[in-house]
């Protein structure tokens, strides 16, 4: 995926994240704060993220990938958007 595409993606799936209302019981609230810093600085800076907020996403994704599994139902979908956004971010832009 290029760039430019792979900026409409992360940015259609950010804006869905900010409209949504945080679930009700998610325990991840620092790694959601973390995650979306992060995803909305790439944005701004149009596809480059500095390694000390790559490594902090990096992280998120673990965190996820770990908690999904164990999250709520309606949880589930809430969490999927976030790693969703790690992944296309930390594939485009590896440090």
């Amino acid at each position: 995926m290029d760039l430019t595409k792979r900026l409409a993606v992360v940015t259609k799936l950010f804006e869905a994240h900010i409209k949504t209302p945080f679930p009700a019981g998610f325990d991840l609230a620092m790694l959601d704060a973390d995650l979306a810093g992060c995803v909305s600085t790439w944005l701004v800076q149009q596809g480059h993220l500095d390694d000390r907020r790559w490594n902090i996403l990096a992280e998120c994704e673990q965190d996820l990938i770990r908690a999904i599994p164990e999250s709520a139902a309606d949880s589930r979908v809430y969490c999927q958007r976030l790693l969703d956004m790690a992944v296309l971010v930390l594939e485009a832009d590896s440090p």
